[in-house]
């Protein structure tokens, strides 16, 4: 329940089903928590999202440094942060689907700790990452369970917008752990 629910006793707000364009243009946090678009995707926004992250890394490398690049992931965590728990409080939503700046910001993480790297090698990256975010095997899925609210009722917002963003860069860590022990064998 919202707080304002809660003070007038008004009816808690029915969880956002499908976020409009609307929607996403409504605030600066929903556009960069939707990807700046690519989460309203109606099919796989979680892969739509990393694709786009893909496109948008590419188009970064012939603009800056990876030292730039670096500071620009280090600033979108906390700047995704507070996008990701403003988008999902406005949703009523706990973990939407369309939310997935935790996507981009994390497949940037991978691309820029592999780089360089070929296409192929991007494509494994891909692959790899995929996998982990969607199967949320081991730590993936501790992380993702870890920041849920038990009571859909009284979620802590800034929890579940680090929680939107804990499990997929658990899934980066395991993305780059298998690629490193791809490289050293």
């Amino acid at each position: 329940m919202d707080s304002s629910s809660a003070t007038t006793g008004a009816l808690p707000r029915p969880p956002m089903r499908r976020p409009t364009l609307r929607f996403l243009l409504s605030h600066p946090a929903h556009f960069i928590a939707l990807g700046f678009g690519s989460g309203l995707s109606p099919f796989a926004p979680g892969t739509v999202g990393t694709l786009w992250a893909w496109a948008a890394f590419v188009v970064m490398q012939l603009w800056f440094t990876p030292a730039t690049i670096g500071w620009i992931i280090l600033a979108g965590l906390p700047i995704g942060w507070w996008a990701c728990t403003v988008a999902a409080r406005n949703m009523n939503v706990s973990d939407p689907g369309a939310i997935v700046w935790d996507e981009v910001i994390a497949f940037w993480l991978v691309l820029w700790l592999v780089t360089p790297a070929g296409l192929w090698a991007q494509v494994v990256a891909f692959a790899l990452f995929r996998y982990f975010d969607a199967a949320k095997p081991g730590p993936v899925g501790w992380a993702d369970a870890a920041f849920k609210p038990h009571d859909p009722a009284r979620v802590q917002w800034w929890r579940a917008g680090f929680g939107i963003l804990l499990d997929d860069l658990v899934a980066a860590f395991c993305t780059l752990l298998v690629i490193a022990l791809w490289r050293a064998w």
